[in-house]
């Protein structure tokens, strides 16, 4: 295997931060297939700009995160003779840190219904990743068939620890309900809703580039906070366990967080309570109490898997919760006083609000905060999506955007929906100050 010095590549990373310049220099133009999705079509050495033919390569890790220096094992399906696995650690510069040698190619057998699940878990290891010498982080594996075709297998090297640090999450559960590779997710199947998984596993390829959720919610948080300099954890929803979030100075919900496990809800109470702060930045968080078994997330969104406002409103634990789906409108702050917002211009966004949306509820703490009102129509009914914040017995802050578009919103013009560049400064600017002062410790304290 030939490994890129990890070392070089982050000293490449803090030169151009240095320098003031977020972006590396744009390559030659090349055609990109137009599947591709458009967050996509901007030619870096991370991205992807040939998908191939379906099923020309794909694959899946055996581990969802590894702790640095631990190995894990590639699956791999690919009809092309040969493929080489390429490791991109994402953040404010993406950089290679990991590339395999040639790899002999193989069609691994066709996916297992079990139960309605789509499995490969029969599919023999293609070849194992050492990732000594990894950053912590988030890192996609480019699988490049030597045909050209290309896909992603997302993997996070998380943190041992997590005290003194801000903690940003990504939302694994999520990425696979809604992960319809082999024709099955939690939403819809062959024959449509009723036809769909009640439970889904780790142990497949995802679907389209086979990083979409990370993608489209995550990447550009993880960007704005590595350029913001406050020291920085990395876990998967899936490491929330007793005493993954001792000493933490924050917790980060990125884009789209819907699935939680009890254990998950528990430990991140736990660290509210004991002054962690926390930041919700999609909607609809905290909406599905799920099961997790080894690598299954169990669903059935019936009997076994019941909304978490049936018995325990997510409000308590975020501050308002989902409302409307689907939600277009302009963001409107009201608190424009309120510290989030300091160093921010405009008060009005075009299409900030969407696509689902969330608002003060029953179970929403006492003394929570409206940040922003945002007046609009759920599919005739009148509602309003909310920005809120509220500070925990602990002194902890919370804050919950109440929009799936925050994320979005940093990219500006390049999320569509009527976005502006304007929102990203907003959103930017807004996303630094909580890092920030969440960094110091209990906000309510600071």
């Amino acid at each position: 295997m030939r490994k890129v010095p990890v070392v070089a590549a982050l000293l490449v990373v803090l030169v151009v931060l240095a320098a003031g310049c977020g972006e590396p220099p744009p390559s030659a133009p090349v055609t990109v297939d137009p599947r591709i999705p458009a967050e996509l079509d901007v030619q870096e050495s991370w991205r992807i700009t040939r998908l191939g033919a379906d099923h020309e390569i794909e694959g899946y890790a055996d581990r969802v995160s590894v702790l640095p220096g631990e190995p894990l094992r590639l699956h791999v399906s690919t009809t092309a003779p040969r493929f080489t696995a390429r490791a991109f650690r994402m953040g404010a510069n993406p950089a290679k840190v990991w590339e395999s040698d040639p790899v002999k190619g193989r069609r691994q057998p066709p996916a297992h219904i079990v139960d309605g699940m789509v499995t490969a878990a029969h599919w023999p290891p293609s070849l194992t990743v050492d990732t000594t010498g990894w950053p912590e982080g988030s890192y996609l594996i480019r699988l490049d068939a030597s045909t050209g075709a290309q896909r992603y297998v997302p993997v996070t090297v998380r943190s041992a620890s997590t005290a003194g640090r801000v903690v940003l999450v990504n939302a694994v559960t999520t990425w696979q309900a809604y992960n319809l590779w082999g024709g099955r997710s939690l939403y819809k199947g062959p024959g449509g809703y009723a036809d769909r998984s009640r439970a889904v596993t780790f142990d497949r390829p995802y679907d389209g580039v086979g990083a979409r959720l990370f993608l489209d919610f995550e990447k550009d948080v993880m960007a704005v906070a590595e350029k913001s300099g406050v020291p920085l954890a990395y876990l998967t929803n899936l490491d929330l366990v007793p005493g993954a979030l001792d000493g933490a100075r924050a917790v980060i919900s990125l884009g789209h967080d819907e699935y939680w496990t009890p254990g998950m809800r528990q430990v991140v109470t736990r660290a509210r309570d004991s002054g962690t702060n926390l930041a919700f930045l999609g909607a609809n968080a905290v909406y599905w109490r799920i099961a997790v078994h080894g690598r299954t997330v169990a669903c059935d969104k019936e009997r076994q898997c019941r909304l978490w406002r049936d018995t325990r409103p997510e409000s308590a634990l975020v501050g308002q919760m989902y409302d409307c789906y689907p939600a277009e409108a302009a963001y409107r702050v009201t608190r424009p006083d309120h510290w989030i917002f300091a160093g921010t211009k405009g008060r009005v966004f075009p299409g900030l609000a969407g696509v689902e949306t969330d608002r003060v509820s029953r179970g929403s703490p006492a003394g929570v905060q409206v940040l922003a009102e945002s007046p609009l129509s759920c599919g005739g009914r009148p509602t309003v999506a909310h920005s809120t914040y509220y500070t925990a017995p602990s002194g902890a802050g919370v804050f919950a955007s109440g929009t799936m578009r925050w994320v979005c919103g940093l990219r500006g013009r390049r999320c569509g929906h009527g976005v502006t560049d304007a929102a990203a400064a907003f959103t930017r600017r807004a996303t630094i100050n909580l890092l920030t002062r969440f960094a110091q410790g209990p906000a309510g304290r600071t």
